[in-house]
């Protein structure tokens, strides 16, 4: 048999008409919690505080591309605002949360 039908087999009441401790009945969803959030959720909550210190850390000088795509030098933060140089004479605006990571010299 398969471990699937297994377990579902390991979940089903005994034929003697007694029933499983409560806590037998529980630990299937606890451990399909624990699998979802080892595999799904910490790891997603790791990424997400790894970019917000990214984000709180950009200075000016930094090389950066938007979540729109557009390559570009930081040239000042202030707030939630970032203005970043992405031609000679251009610069624009955008919110910090825009920022998708930093450009990496080639190399690395």
């Amino acid at each position: 048999m398969t471990n699937l039908a297994l377990s579902i087999l390991a979940m089903a009441p005994p034929a003697d008409g007694t029933t499983q401790p409560w806590w037998m009945t529980l630990f299937p969803f606890v451990l399909i919690f624990m699998i979802f959030y080892f595999l799904l959720i910490a790891p997603a909550r790791r990424k997400q505080k790894k970019h917000a210190d990214m984000v709180e850390g950009l200075k000016n000088g930094d090389k950066v591309i938007t979540q729109g795509g557009l390559y570009g030098v930081v040239k000042g933060v202030s707030g939630q605002i970032v203005q970043v140089r992405i031609a000679d004479g251009v610069q624009i605006e955008v919110a910090k949360h825009a920022i998708a990571n930093l450009q990496t010299p080639p190399g690395e």
